[in-house]
């Protein structure tokens, strides 16, 4: 058995949503050079749904193909089944990754749920702060 499948290999080789939204309503930023994986991922919303989504990735091909499949998951949805969107479902929809690359869905997970918060915020829009990692202390990227 290969150890990425076909759709990782794809997601890597031909990254879908790659940049910058000079103007995102949100922005979410997870990882750090220690751990070696950085995800930025920038969101442009309208009427609650998600009209763009790019992102910036930094880290090996699992991270990469990670955050493509997430933004392809997330493009076109409510800000809802963006929050809904788990590691899992990335990890299924990959078809995959390897045990010691899960951490990389986790982080596409937690690089969108920022940015809806970073949307929130902005646009003082309450919500509730149990839904999003608490980065500082989740010792993900800290150990």
């Amino acid at each position: 058995m290969a150890l990425y499948s076909e759709k990782v290999m794809d997601h890597l080789m031909h990254p879908r949503n790659v940049g910058i939204i000079e103007d995102a309503d949100g922005i979410g930023e997870v990882g750090n050079a220690k751990c070696g994986d950085i995800m930025k991922i920038y969101l442009k919303i309208e009427n609650d749904i998600i009209v763009d989504v790019k992102f910036e990735t930094f880290g090996c091909g699992s991270a990469i193909a990670s955050s493509s499949m997430a933004t392809e998951m997330i493009k076109g949805k409510s800000i809802n089944d963006a929050m809904a969107l788990t590691n899992q479902a990335v990890t299924e929809a990959l078809d995959g990754l390897p045990a010691v690359k899960i951490h990389c869905s986790v982080l596409a997970e937690e690089a969108i749920k920022n940015a809806l918060k970073d949307y929130y915020e902005k646009n003082n829009i309450p919500y509730d702060k149990s839904q999003f990692p608490d980065c500082e202390h989740c010792g993900h990227c800290h150990e």
